[in-house]
């Protein structure tokens, strides 16, 4: 059906388009979460953010393991090297999901103060901690891993978690955090009313501001002080699957050489603030519709600026060069990635088509009267 080279981006696409998925749907679970013990003042308004995600949290959260699937399947050797690179920063993920479910399960469970405030504050670890990691992770691509491949392809890590601390790793890790509270910002304005709406409102526009300036000091940073990799030559798409024979330099200044080859690219980061000044100006004039498809373009703005500058490495490594992983050599085989392209054609449909039923038949505004009349039935 597809050769082999254009199966190879057309897996790059669609990690990139699972990506997206888990930060616009899942993210603004994350997001209210983080707000939601600042934003809610009493315990019904902390009810009503909970329950603006109640309906779809756990069908969002599908977008985390199809993403996690496809890295598998799409690419093993980089799933490989990250489950073991980055054990411990991807645990510390896995411990903070644990929060939601039985978070969500057990706080209203119990009419006692001190019992909801405790889950209150595990749902918010629950939504800023994931949010705040999976940034701290993209900002280390930027800076290479330190690992290396032997002649036998396995892989050598020889970093440690708070390596992984790196001043400009934390910054991604500021700019995903704040841009996903942003767009969760934008979803309790979109789901409430009177006063948790207006603070709801300010947390939006506080989170967007965070998320441009953070957003354009990252990039900033990249051009003046960061040097990407470059592949030397003309690599053969077809070659064999062995990161080892391709030939990596560190000359690519900024990460920029994709956007001067390819001056289309430009429009990512261009869109990732233009979705930003969207959001902060609709949440100024309390549009709440305009701001959650600001926010929705600040991430996918973001998310492809980052794809865009990194393409074609998926995994870069600091001490080896060659050693760094990309779409083309850490790949599975051109049969594989050949029968998941028909089921992700088959599937990919059906899953934005049940999605978007779910939240047109779940649709409404909350208020304190819904969780009155539903105070046993809702979360």
């Amino acid at each position: 059906m597809f050769d082999y080279e254009t199966l190879k981006i057309i897996w790059w696409v669609l990690v990139g388009v699972l990506l997206i998925g888990l930060a616009l749907t899942d993210g603004f679970d994350m997001g209210a979460m983080a707000l939601m013990p600042f934003v809610g003042k009493t315990d019904n308004e902390r009810r009503i953010t909970i329950n603006t995600i109640a309906p779809h949290w756990d069908g969002n959260q599908v977008w985390l393991i199809t993403a996690g699937g496809a890295f598998f399947a799409a690419w093993p050797m980089v799933y490989a090297a990250a489950f073991s690179g980055m054990y411990w920063a991807l645990l510390l993920v896995l411990f903070g999901l644990f929060f939601r479910p039985v978070g969500f399960d057990y706080r209203s469970k119990i009419e006692n103060r001190t019992w909801r405030n405790a889950w209150d504050w595990a749902l918010f670890v629950g939504g800023a901690l994931p949010a705040l990691l999976f940034g701290v992770a993209f900002g280390n691509l930027f800076l290479g891993l330190p690992f290396r491949l032997d002649e036998t392809l396995r892989m050598h890590y020889e970093g440690s978690f708070f390596g992984l601390l790196h001043p400009f790793a934390l910054l991604g890790g500021v700019v995903s955090l704040s841009m996903l509270c942003a767009h969760g910002g934008t979803w309790l304005m979109l789901r409430t009313e009177g006063e948790l709406y207006e603070r709801c409102r300010n947390a939006a526009r506080l989170c967007t501001l965070v998320f441009l300036g953070s957003f354009v000091l990252a990039g900033l940073w990249l051009i003046v002080g960061i040097d990407g990799l470059s592949l030397v030559g003309n690599f053969d798409p077809d070659a064999v699957l062995n990161p080892l024979v391709k030939e990596v330099v560190q000359d690519n200044s900024g990460w920029l050489a994709n956007y001067a080859r390819y001056p289309i690219t430009i429009l990512a980061p261009l869109a990732g603030i233009a979705g930003g000044v969207l959001a902060l100006r609709s949440t100024q004039s309390g549009k709440s519709l305009q701001a959650f498809l600001g926010t929705s373009l600040a991430i996918v703005g973001a998310i492809c600026t980052a794809g865009f500058a990194l393409f074609p490495f998926v995994f870069p490594s600091s001490i080896d060069l060659t050693s760094s992983m990309t779409m083309w050599d850490a790949v599975s085989s051109e049969k594989s990635l050949g029968v998941m392209t028909i089921a992700a054609i088959i599937w990919l449909p059906i899953i934005f088509a049940y999605t978007y039923w779910c939240y047109s038949r779940m649709w409404g505004t909350l208020t304190n009267k819904t969780i009155e009349d539903n105070s046993h039935g809702l979360y």
